[in-house]
């Protein structure tokens, strides 16, 4: 093999490992973008606590960003393996920062899946619930409607 085809298969190795670097931040930054935005999890136009947790419920999607994260993954682990990365500990972070979020949110969006089908449930035995006077006094009140019609 000749001098120059060596210094070419160099020259190309650096370029395919800036390209592979590239795809990881790409990736990354696809995926940073897909997450929810913080106000969009704090803020809500819902009148009541069931429209809020819907509306909450909806926006805790981690969407394609764990397709993207895997993509990232999947090239920063090629790099790695092909030792092409003079210095990848800031992309190891951030892949490990990323997983973190989307576990997190996840993690939430269970939580307030579960309280959604509680909530309404919880409000109905509240409804029902409560000492027998209140009832008749409910009745009481019927009556009297009644006598207005």
């Amino acid at each position: 093999m000749s001098q120059a085809t060596l210094g070419d298969d160099e020259e190309l190795f650096g370029e395919a490992a800036n390209e592979m670097r590239e795809d990881v931040e790409s990736s990354l930054e696809d995926a940073w973008a897909t997450l929810p935005d913080a106000d969009d999890v704090w803020e809500t136009d819902a009148d009541n606590v069931l429209g809020v947790l819907n509306g909450l419920n909806s926006t805790l999607e981690a969407g394609d960003a764990e397709e993207h994260l895997r993509d990232a993954k999947k090239w920063f682990t090629m790099g790695q393996r092909a030792d092409a990365f003079d210095d990848a500990d800031d992309l190891e972070e951030e892949i490990a920062d990323l997983e973190e979020a989307i576990t997190d949110i996840s993690e939430a969006g269970e939580q307030v899946g579960e309280l959604t089908s509680t909530i309404p449930a919880l409000r109905g035995t509240l409804q029902d619930a409560g000492p027998a006077g209140d009832s008749e006094a409910t009745d009481d009140g019927d009556d009297a409607d009644e006598d207005e019609e």
